[in-house]
């Protein structure tokens, strides 16, 4: 069975994520119609696919012969698309990060469930080879997560982007989701606390901006003190010094369990270590996480189970970031009411 697909919005993955895996995964896909906000675009990516342009998202996701949709960047649409397929019972894919208030993202999540389609929000960090085969460690050979440590550097022109920013959620609040999820995702367990500080500065020149931000998760079973997370993301270092930029990178996450520890540098390198010393494993040839992904929703769709828990993961993570921003503003520990 193919799943009929509408493409709405083209984001800066396109090429390097979601085409090349579109392509591969051609036996469960079929790309039938293709909307963005430069039709032009449209039109050439239609013409890879054997597909047709559409100038509008409802024009789109009304069609008969589309079953779900991919929507791969908000441009002026905001929700809209997602509302829209609710409304026509039309699965969704989405990659866009929306500029929405806490408020809107409940109400999302809210009609999301109500509608009962299957919706798979994006989240590469989680999905990734790495990632996956730490899950399978930490149930098998190192235990509960204690300590986590997860940091990311960026160009500090890229906060300045304004295509990419939004006065509700901003860029840096959108890739600081994806951490708080991925620490979440590998601890299994929601934080109680969160303190965060903040330092931003802004001129004619610069647009620097780094965020620490300090979980505490619930006290579990075995372990001796509640697991903490350490996370921060910087846009500190121009672009133009692009070899201090990757000098000495930090890994993408360090993990410390209670029988060992291990690093990843994602997508699909995983160095850990335990009693029986270091343990180097190269995923490379495990499937690309932009395949794994689509591969998970094209599952949710076909099975035709109820899929909610993705909205509910982006909503509690959005709502963990916000927590954050306050905390940095009061100078104090927030507690998280879930």
């Amino acid at each position: 069975m193919k799943l009929r697909i509408g493409l709405v919005g083209l984001g800066d993955q396109w090429e390097s994520r979601h085409a090349t895996a579109l392509r591969a995964l051609s036996d469960r896909f079929e790309v039938v119609a293709v909307c963005c906000e430069v039709y032009v675009k449209a039109e050439k990516v239609a013409k890879q696919f054997d597909a047709v342009a559409i100038p509008g998202f409802r024009t789109l996701i009304q069609r008969e012969d589309i079953d779900a949709i991919l929507y791969l960047s908000p441009q002026w649409y905001g929700s809209l698309p997602i509302l829209e397929a609710c409304e026509n019972g039309k699965a969704v894919y989405s990659s866009a990060a929306l500029d929405v208030t806490p408020g809107q993202a409940l109400d999302l999540r809210t009609r999301i469930e109500a509608s009962g389609i299957a919706y798979m929000a994006e989240l590469p960090r989680r999905h990734s080879p790495a990632t996956i085969r730490l899950k399978e460690l930490i149930a098998t050979r190192l235990g509960k997560p204690h300590l986590l440590f997860c940091h990311q550097r960026m160009p500090a022109e890229s906060q300045a982007d304004w295509r990419r920013r939004g006065p509700h959620c901003p860029l840096v609040w959108r890739n600081l989701m994806e951490l708080v999820d991925w620490c979440r995702y590998l601890v299994a367990d929601e934080p109680v606390s969160v303190k965060s500080s903040i330092h931003d500065r802004h001129d004619s020149q610069k647009d620097i901006f780094y965020q620490m931000v300090n979980l505490e998760f619930p006290k579990s079973d075995g372990l001796e003190t509640k697991p903490m997370a350490q996370l921060s993301i910087g846009h500190y270092i121009p672009g133009r010094w692009a070899d201090a930029l990757s000098y000495r990178r930090p890994p993408s996450i360090q993990v410390c369990c209670e029988k060992g520890m291990a690093f990843i540098d994602l997508p699909s390198n995983l160095v850990w270590f335990d009693d029986a010393g270091q343990h180097n494993e190269s995923l490379e040839s495990e499937r690309p996480v932009g395949e794994q992904m689509l591969d998970r929703f094209y599952r949710a769709v076909t099975s035709f189970l109820r899929r909610t828990t993705d909205p509910d993961d982006a909503y509690r993570a959005m709502q963990i970031v916000v927590k954050a921003h306050l905390s940095a503003e009061t100078g104090n520990r927030e507690l998280i009411q879930w």
